[in-house]
């Protein structure tokens, strides 16, 4: 079974398998496992689409919690739509593999000398940058998880975010940029599309920060992740640890093993890493399952 290039293709696997979606695990795309938006937050929302986007308010919401001016901060169309932004407006970039791919498709050229695009942590090895490291496009979708913090604070850089994944709420598509200065989010903002983001995602974006927190969220991830990680390693796998919400197990065709136990996770093919897997740290509710799946798979 062909794996997307990006993960989080369990609609596409489900029909292939012939069940329904929510008969399977989903590990291949990394969400926070301690949360899910409350029903009360996202029916709260509904009304918001009777009318047309308004972004001022969900904007400057966002803009208090990470600590920026908000002329500086775009929301978009989730994560994906604030890299293709960025990079239309940038042009070219650097990109060391192995990368997320998204930033290659939406790159007019690619090449050393034309500023630095990087994940942090590192997608998909997990490892976060050093202190001192430098980019001009710094990816933080997966930073607050692993750090406890909005971002690391690199003023002179762009950088770009994911709200979808720190809330686990991937189809609500919710992004931003955060850019150098206020001009260049004006840039930005002419260049993207009338009422991006819906109105729903706006109306419930303060709700939900008001449910955020990034220091108790990154250490719990940790403890989960080092739990997951001692458990594979009792039945024998190879994982390396990472930053992030996610762990890197070393083994041939491991994907197609689990999906026998509608369990799905990331072949790293695409990136170059064959016979690798990214898999996302589960939530308690699916831990067991998770690791029965696992134990059949060492045992064959």
């Amino acid at each position: 079974m062909v794996p997307d290039e990006h993960g989080g293709d369990a609609w596409a696997v489900s029909v292939q398998l012939g069940c329904s979606v929510d008969d399977l695990v989903e590990l291949s795309a990394s969400m926070n496992p301690l949360f899910e938006p409350p029903a009360a937050i996202l029916g709260g929302g509904l009304s918001a689409l009777s009318r047309y986007p308004d972004a001022r308010r969900a904007t400057a919401a966002l803009a208090d919690a990470i600590g920026v001016d908000p002329a500086r901060l775009l929301l978009a169309n989730g994560g994906s739509e604030a890299i293709a932004l960025v990079a239309r407006h940038v042009g070219g970039g650097e990109v060391v593999d192995p990368e997320f791919s998204l930033y290659r498709r939406h790159l007019t050229r690619t090449g050393a000398g034309l500023g630095r695009w990087r994940s942090n942590p590192s997608n998909p090895l997990g490892v976060l940058a050093a202190a001192d490291d430098e980019a001009a496009v710094w990816d933080e979708a997966f930073y607050p998880l692993a750090a406890g913090s909005w971002t690391r604070g690199d003023e002179a850089a762009w950088r770009v975010g994911s709200l979808t994944k720190l809330w686990s709420c991937p189809g609500l598509r919710l992004g931003y940029v955060i850019a150098p200065t206020a001009g260049d989010t004006a840039a930005l903002a002419a260049d993207q599309p009338r009422w991006s983001v819906n109105g729903l995602a706006l109306s419930v974006l303060p709700r939900l920060l008001a449910e955020t927190d990034l220091g108790g969220w990154a250490a719990q991830v940790q403890l989960l992740r080092e739990g997951f990680v001692g458990e594979l390693r009792l039945m024998g796998f190879a994982v390396s640890d990472t930053d992030a919400n996610w762990v890197l197990v070393h083994h041939a065709r491991l994907r197609d093993a689990l999906l026998a136990h509608r369990v799905l996770v990331r072949d790293c093919s695409s990136f170059g890493m064959a016979g690798v897997a990214r898999v996302a740290v589960p939530r308690s509710r699916d831990l067991d399952r998770v690791l029965a799946a696992f134990a059949a798979v060492a045992e064959r």
